[in-house]
This record gives structure tokens, sequence and C-alpha cells, in this order.
């Protein structure tokens, strides 16, 4: 038996006795380590799998699933975080402008209102909007009363679907499926957060993409995305902090713009639509560390996190313009529903930073339904054949 041989079967025996010891194939001759892997194949194979299952169990492995979702400190609609000390980190005079979106709002909607008139006077028909509103959470019963109200100011019809939040996602795609085939309907939206249990992007999918008025389904996300083309409809909120920001004379042209949020709701779509504007855009969520460092470097900070009070005025700089699109709830007992609503960002110590900041509620609430109102004009006028204005995205 040769020296190469020899020192194999040497090997291998030692390797039989201790069977938690990894092989040491790589020591050996490249004619000895073929000899060798065949029986060192089990062991091999085994000791991967402990470490496969050891990485699955570690809390910080370094390979996460792009679904995981982000939970802030404190928990998403968390009681809000109360203020600091007085005096703490910050001491500015008030000196920022309040962005009034109601009066943004109400300038669109009164146009809208006029081009509903003049449809009516050329077809014979209002553009119909219709909601799926499903489970029985307060946020969203606010959120869809709002929205019916805009409707029947500008005069859109508006159509609601209430279901159990314990219905089958099969429910839920038939009431979707009977609007989409629905002329009178121009524009449907499925009221988000679903039930857990539910497929969200099935659902939303389910949406004809002509009708697809809040922006959310994947070739309108993806055309978003492509500078080269454009989507049919914009994510309303999205558009509503655009919107606020041109209204308001702020330039957004090598500006460094934070979005604290990633949501395909918000955070999302309004990174993608500052970036067609030739913004520099930055975006922080629950895993981003020292996000504060980030926002202070920041000349524009847009938060759509959901989470009462997660933005203090020392996360800001000195003349930094502040969008606020948390509406939180928080319970308030002199309130006729119980709760008011309040922002991602500690109002009190950010009016004393920013140049310019929106309030909630009147900020980018009021604008965000307005652009739910043109959306869904829009469709009708592509559905009735009436020419439609070319917005720059």
């Amino acid at each position: 038996m040769g020296g190469a041989a020899a020192a194999a079967v040497a090997l291998l025996a030692a390797t039989r006795r201790r069977p938690a010891a990894p092989p040491l194939a790589f020591l050996l001759p490249r004619v000895a380590r073929a000899g060798l892997h065949e029986a060192a194949a089990p062991a091999a194979e085994e000791e991967k799998g402990r470490t496969r299952r050891r990485r699955r169990r570690s809390s910080s492995s370094r390979l996460l699933g792009p679904d995981i979702p982000d939970t802030w400190d404190p928990p998403l609609r968390a009681a809000a975080r109360p203020p600091p000390p007085s005096g703490a980190g910050v001491d500015y005079e008030s000196t920022a402008t309040i962005i009034d979106g109601k009066s943004v709002a109400e300038d669109i909607r009164f146009q809208i209102a006029e081009e509903v008139r003049q449809m009516k006077n050329a077809v014979g028909h209002a553009p119909g909007l219709a909601v799926v509103l499903v489970g029985d959470r307060r946020d969203s019963e606010s959120y869809v009363r709002y929205k019916i109200k805009g409707c029947e100011e500008v005069g859109i019809k508006s159509l609601l679907a209430e279901l159990p939040g314990n219905c089958t996602e099969d429910v839920v795609v038939d009431s979707v499926s009977r609007f989409n085939e629905d002329p009178s309907v121009h524009g449907i939206l499925v009221q988000l957060p679903l039930p857990q249990h539910m497929d969200e992007e099935r659902i939303l999918s389910a949406i004809s993409l002509e009708k697809d008025v809040d922006g959310f389904h994947p070739l309108n996300v993806g055309n978003l995305a492509l500078r080269s083309r454009k989507p049919l409809f914009v994510p309303c909120a999205a558009k509503a902090c655009l919107e606020l920001l041109l209204q308001s004379g702020i330039e957004l042209m090598g500006k460094h713009v934070t979005v604290i949020g990633r949501s395909k709701v918000v955070g999302l779509p309004t990174s993608l639509l500052l970036q067609r504007h030739h913004a520099t855009v930055s975006i922080i969520h629950a895993f981003t560390t020292n996000p504060e460092e980030i926002t202070r470097q920041s000349d524009i900070v847009i938060s759509a996190a959901g989470v009462a009070n997660l933005v203090r005025g020392s996360w800001l700089k000195k003349g930094a313009v502040v969008i606020d699109v948390g509406t939180n709830p928080i319970e308030d007992p002199t309130s006729d529903y119980g709760y008011r609503l309040t922002g991602d960002v500690c109002f009190e110590e950010a009016v004393k930073v920013a140049s310019a900041i929106t309030p909630v509620p009147g900020g980018v609430g009021p604008v965000t339904i307005a652009m739910l109102l043109a959306n869904t004009l829009d469709s009708a006028k592509l559905a009735y054949g009436l020419a439609t204005e070319s917005h720059e995205l």
C-alpha cells in the first residue's frame, strides 16, 4: 500500500471514531481526497444540515427574506410616545410655515367638480368609484368615510361593499370582479390593510388595470419604477406628497429627500416619484441604524412609518421641509369616535426647526383623497373617450 493511500486509510479510521469532527480532506493530496469523498459525504451533509438549522434559528442572520415586515419601536399603531422634557435636544422658536393641505385639496376638488359637471353634460354620466372594505378596523372605516364624503362633494357616484373580516379571499375577489364588469364604475379601491389571512397581491391584481385608481396594480407600480414608462395611475398618497411640495414652491431637483417607511402604499411609490423629479432619495425603514443621522442631513423629510411621534425635532436640520403622512389613531375619550389622529412627527418640536411642515390632520390626508377623486375622473374620461390633461410625473 502506497504512503498516500495508507495515510488516507488512517485518517478515515480516525474520522469514524470521531463522527462529530469535520473531515479534513483539504489536508490530503488530490488523489487521496478523491478516494475519501464518498465516505466523507454523509458526515459532511449532516454537518451542513446542522449549520443550516443553526442559521435559521439565529436572529442575527445576514440573509433575510424580502417580505420580513417592518416592526417599528414602538409597534405600529401603538400609543403615541410622549414628548421629551421641555428643552431637550431642540431650542428654537417656531419658524415653520404650516402647509395647509385642506386649502390645496379644496382647490383640486373645485376643479374636479367643474369637470364632472361638464362630463354629465357631454355624456350623461358621472364618474363612479367603488370601495371594498373588509373588516371593521376603525382607521380604515374612517378613511372610507372621508373618501365617500369626497365623492359626494364633487358629484362622483360612490359604491361601498362592506365585507366581514373573516370572509374568504375568494369573496373579496368576486366583489372586485363584479365592479370590474360594471360599466358605471370607473375606479375600484380595496381599502388596506386587509386581514392577515388574505393574499393582498392576488386581490389587488384582480382589479382591472383601467380601474386601478389607487395605483397599486403591479403594472402601474412597475411603470412608475421605469422612467421611460408612464403608469395609468400613481398611488394617491405619493401624488399628494408631490403636489404639496410643488404647490409650496419647494425645489426637488438635486435635493436630499429622506422617505421614512417603504410600504407599497406610500413609501415605495413616493421614493420612485421623487426620483422622477431628480431628487436624491434615501429610504429609512425599521432595520435602518441611526436613522436620525440620515434625516439630519436631509433637505426634505417625508414620514410614512405609521408610528406616532417617531420623528423628533432633534432628527431634523434647521430649515428642513417636513411632510407627515402618518395618521395614527390615539385613544381620546373626548372625541366623537373615541380616538384622534396624530402624525409620525412630533409636531410641537418639529415646528421649531423646520421651514415648512404639514399638520395632522389637515395636511396630506385631504390631498390624498383629492388625488383619488382626480384619478377616478381621469379613468372615466378614458372610458368615455374624453381628453385628459397630461401631467408630468
